[in-house]
């Protein structure tokens, strides 16, 4: 059953159980008075919780439907379940699709949740009209790439004493502010809602093997959001492009990795331009 929750354009949050992982998942609900509306599915990146979506949501739910989840082992969801494969993250995409009753969505996926949006747009048709891939890869860099991130985790200097000095270790601006909002409010301080070796495990999941194939393969229209100043390379944005013949892509000046916290206006209107919605 949905309760209420005061995050912003998200008005309900919901639970869902599945093999043993609790999910928390934030929901817009239907926009009051619309009648049949697309539904958005929000996936976030390493580190992340569906909160980092508020921006974007806020822009979004007049015209739509508007879910995101924490992935397991993020947030609100299970924080350390057993089974972290890149096949554990796509059924949890499908779990909420189907027990929500969602119908198709268009799937959106930044950074880690990207590669995930990217994989169960291949291997679920069925549940996706639409991918929107933001600073989405198809992995297989190589395992040597995910120490260096999990140790930047594991270096945050937590807890934090405040929201401030979150945000001012986090480099500041849009997308420090929103990662601050994702922190738990301990008795000792601010600390992220994550644990590192799980975020190791994860991470090392997607960097192990690519998923060209897959990349290939989806045949819902798709379209490609790389940041200006992300980190991206240009040369597998133009190569997914080439890959994936329903495929078009929108480079946000200016933006960083994290373009939806950083031009979240710019992000929800490449996912649905206003001219789609009049």
């Amino acid at each position: 059953m949905p309760t209420s929750t005061g995050a912003g354009p998200f008005r309900h949050s919901h639970v869902i159980e599945r093999d043993g992982v609790s999910l928390r998942v934030l929901d817009t609900g239907v926009p009051a008075g619309a009648g049949p509306v697309p539904c958005l599915l929000l996936l976030h990146g390493l580190g992340g919780c569906a909160l980092e979506w508020t921006g974007v949501a806020g822009r979004l739910a007049e015209d739509a439907r508007v879910v995101a989840f924490d992935a397991r082992g993020h947030g609100g969801s299970t924080r350390r379940p057993e089974d972290l494969s890149r096949a554990a993250h796509v059924a949890d995409v499908a779990a909420v699709v189907e027990d929500l009753a969602l119908g198709p969505v268009v799937l959106v996926g930044q950074s880690c949740g990207g590669h995930t949006a990217l994989m169960a747009a291949a291997t679920r048709p069925d549940l996706v009209t639409r991918l929107v891939l933001v600073e989405g890869g198809v992995g297989g860099e190589g395992a040597e790439h995910t120490a260096p991130v999990s140790d930047w985790f594991r270096a945050w200097p937590q807890p934090f004493a405040d929201r401030r000095a979150a945000v001012d270790f986090l480099g500041g601006g849009p997308a420090a502010e929103a990662w601050a909002d994702g922190l738990e409010a301990t008795a000792e301080g601010l600390r992220g809602r994550w644990d590192a070796d799980v975020l190791h495990e994860v991470l090392l999941a997607v960097h192990t093997q690519d998923r060209w194939d897959e990349c290939r393969s989806v045949t819902a229209p798709t379209l490609l959001v790389r940041g200006g100043e992300g980190s991206q390379p240009a040369a597998e944005f133009d190569a997914m492009l080439e890959a994936n013949r329903h495929a078009e892509g929108v480079v946000v000046p200016g933006a960083g990795h994290d373009v939806h916290l950083d031009a979240p206006d710019a992000v929800a209107e490449a996912i649905f331009p206003r001219r789609e919605k009049s």
